[in-house]
């Protein structure tokens, strides 16, 4: 099995030259991607459709090249926000602060005689002659991919004014057909909560508190916002290692601010969602279940804090802060144990629970 591992590395050797000519591109190529969209919006491209007549932009100097692969990149944009939202998806904008180029554009090569930066990242068949070469600098998340002989590196870059992405495809071996299937439940006074009653992350309310209370945007916010993100990146490592062969979250993948989804959580959930970026932890306990060989399943979540494990019963009153009384059977439990085991209970489920048959056999929700 192989997974797709990114790593941002810095330009900020560019001179003020390079760079101002760098933003004319990203300007440039933004309001193609725009206009392409605007073409491709009607109807459901294929990249393989890309043919010269329909790449022909009249008013603007990018190269062909360029201009399919920016084509490429409105296609990629369009798919996105339809499968995003589904028929309430709105025509995407590209903002023309980044650019995604492959070899046909850029290179990479390595720099010898520079002491402050480690390789040039060569971009040519732009248009109107312009050439760039940027300098790039190398940091210990990239050493540790371009050192690891699982890795390969792709020859694809997503470039900003003041980074490049580069991405490796990495081979972890076969998914693992041994080890429990467990449920994990997130929340605020636990980050994890996992079907067989073990918590995690029993701290990070703290670390919350603290971003809370920093001044918005302010250095201390920052320096908040990472410690927390870095304690979330430890705690699905410690997750992943426990090696379970199968992973069932619930998911909020859409989950935003203003979404009818969002107003379903508690109202503490919410005001914490800001802070520790949910989305964000599921991404980094997704990425460490890929490097683990651990399956990764996300179920919906609806009323898996209000209904009963045991018995199925689903009421609001079931539920009282942390603790968790079912009114039909009387099984009691902690909360976040008892929903994390509804979540699994919706993988496994099939006849035994008919509401919740997401497992093998039975198609994701919404899909036909």
């Amino acid at each position: 099995m192989k997974v797709v591992r990114s790593t941002k590395c810095s330009l900020g050797f560019s001179t003020r030259a390079k760079r101002l000519e760098l933003r004319e591109v990203l300007s440039e190529y933004g309001r193609v991607v725009n206009v392409f969209i605007g073409r491709f919006w009607g109807r459901r491209w294929q990249k393989r459709e890309l043919t010269k007549g329909n790449i022909v932009v009249e008013d603007t100097w990018l190269s062909a090249r360029m201009r399919k692969v920016a084509a490429r990149e409105a296609i990629d944009m369009a798919r996105a926000a339809r499968e995003r939202d589904g028929r309430l998806a709105r025509k995407p904008v590209h903002k023309g602060t980044r650019m995604c180029v492959s070899s046909t554009i850029g290179t990479l090569r390595p720099s010898k005689e520079a002491a402050s930066f480690d390789a040039w990242l060569h971009l040519a068949s732009i248009g109107r002659g312009i050439r760039l070469d940027l300098p790039v600098r190398y940091h210990r998340h990239y050493l540790r991919y371009a050192q690891d002989p699982r890795a390969r590196r792709k020859e694809s870059y997503i470039i900003t004014e003041e980074s490049v992405q580069l991405a490796f495809e990495v081979e972890v071996g076969e998914p693992r057909t041994e080890g429990p299937e467990l449920g994990l439940d997130s929340g605020v006074h636990a980050l994890a909560t996992l079907s067989d009653c073990r918590r995690f992350g029993t701290d990070l309310e703290g670390l919350m508190a603290i971003v809370r209370r920093r001044r918005h945007g302010s250095r201390g916010q920052q320096r908040a916002r990472h410690a927390l993100h870095q304690r979330m990146a430890e705690v699905a490592k410690e997750i992943a290692a426990l090696e379970p062969r199968t992973l069932v979250v619930e998911d909020l993948k859409r989950l935003h601010h203003g979404m009818r989804r969002d107003r379903r959580l508690s109202r503490n959930m919410r005001r914490s969602l800001g802070a520790w970026a949910y989305r964000d932890w599921l991404g980094r306990l997704e990425r460490a279940c890929e490097m683990n060989r651990v399956r990764f399943v996300r179920v919906p979540p609806a009323y898996s804090s209000q209904r009963c494990h045991v018995c199925g019963h689903t009421e609001r009153g079931n539920r009282k802060g942390e603790m968790f009384r079912c009114r039909g059977c009387g099984y009691s439990d902690q909360a976040d144990v008892n929903a994390a085991r509804n979540l699994l209970d919706r993988f496994e489920g099939g006849d035994a629970h008919p509401a919740g048959a997401y497992g093998p056999g039975f198609p994701s929700p919404g899909v036909e």
